[in-house]
């Protein structure tokens, strides 16, 4: 019988537990994108607190190409040393630390006026009805030889791998939906089609860093958006179609960033049966593939966790929202697997002064 605090193996890499810090956005990174006391200290709370894999937030691969303020970059050999040391840091508590990798394009909160941002096609988008450039063969093959470089350059720097961010809204997901997708050239069209930019990025990532470097990519299950969104079909034939191109693993997400629809975090998940929301439509995937399938989405109880891992072919859980509130949630489990986390999933993680737990800013206020 599985366990999540049992000790795994993705190819070379050794994971303590199966527990993993979901890729979340702090907002404390330095004006040009480097790591603050501030942000270190939040990745070694995470450390400390018993999470065996974390994966940072976002970080851009194109100098002039960044979505939200205080984000991590990977642009240049100029980061490599800093992360050295931050990543020894995290190494130090037995803790792996994944490097997330994203092009944002038009889903952003910061000005558009006097920025070049890409899309796959020149589609308005429904968060901010900002209008991107549709890109060019040539920006796409810049792109592309840019998420290489920063794979490259995690590797130097110490990250046990790197993620393709190609979930909620951001450009690799953005190909993937027929609604933001509207080309008429080998990038668009059917899924293996519009798949084709993300076999690109995977195979020069690979490339640059070697074939034994894990790569994994976040993506949708299902974007749940009907005929406009990527369907649950359709991220099935694409994991298989990564797993034979050398993916290492893939975690799941879902929905859509259109106000209309359902999105990536869900609110009031206090029963059992409103957890772990993505795990019906992610378990289908997994159980047609080989490589490591990590859920993310609503968990909060080991007790179902372990349930569905035993149950499907899940094999790892991330965290954000609980983690967010408790970076100690995973030690506290481990003493206590019925301590119920103080998150209430609210969604009021967001604040310009950097993103924290409503919670624990109450608790600085006072």
């Amino acid at each position: 019988m599985k366990k999540i605090f049992e000790k795994t193996s993705i190819g070379d890499v050794s994971l303590k537990n199966r527990l993993w810090r979901s890729a979340t956005w702090l907002n404390l990174a330095s004006e040009d994108s480097r790591l603050t006391p501030q942000l270190t200290e939040r990745y070694k709370e995470l450390a400390e607190g018993g999470v065996g894999t974390i994966i940072t937030g976002l970080a851009h691969v194109m100098k002039d190409e960044q979505p939200y303020p205080g984000m991590l970059g990977i642009y240049s050999d100029d980061f490599i040393e800093e992360y050295i040391e931050f990543t020894e840091m995290i190494h130090s508590y037995g803790t792996n630390i994944v490097m997330q990798l994203a092009y944002g394009g038009s889903t952003t909160s910061l000005p558009t006026e006097g920025r070049t941002i890409w899309g796959p096609s020149a589609v308005k988008n429904p968060t901010n009805n900002f209008t991107p450039l549709e890109m060019t063969k040539e920006n796409i093959n810049e792109l592309v030889e840019a998420m290489g470089m920063a794979t490259k350059r995690a590797r130097q720097s110490g990250f046990d791998g790197v993620q393709i961010h190609a979930a909620h809204g951001y450009l690799f997901s953005q190909f993937l939906s027929p609604y933001f997708n509207r080309r008429e050239d080998e990038y668009g069209g059917n899924i293996q089609n519009r798949a084709r930019i993300i076999f690109e990025v995977l195979e020069a990532m690979k490339d640059a860093a070697g074939e034994e470097y894990p790569v994994f990519i976040k993506m949708h299950c299902n974007d749940f958006w009907e005929e406009k969104g990527l369907s649950n079909d359709e991220s099935l034939w694409l994991s298989k179609e990564l797993e034979k191109r050398g993916i290492d693993g893939i975690e799941f997400s879902g929905g859509t960033i259109d106000p209309e629809y359902e999105g990536a975090t869900r609110t009031k998940l206090f029963k059992k049966e409103a957890q772990s929301y993505f795990r019906n439509e992610t378990a289908k995937i997994a159980a047609e593939l080989n490589i490591p399938v990590i859920s993310v989405g609503g968990h909060r109880t080991p007790e179902l966790m372990e349930e569905i891992m035993n149950e499907t072919n899940i094999s790892y859980f991330s965290l954000s929202r609980t983690l967010h509130s408790e970076p100690d949630l995973v030690n506290k489990w481990m003493e206590d697997p019925e301590k119920k986390p103080r998150c209430v999933s609210c969604n009021n993680c967001w604040t310009p002064e950097g993103n924290t737990c409503i919670l624990n800013r109450k608790k600085i206020n006072n």
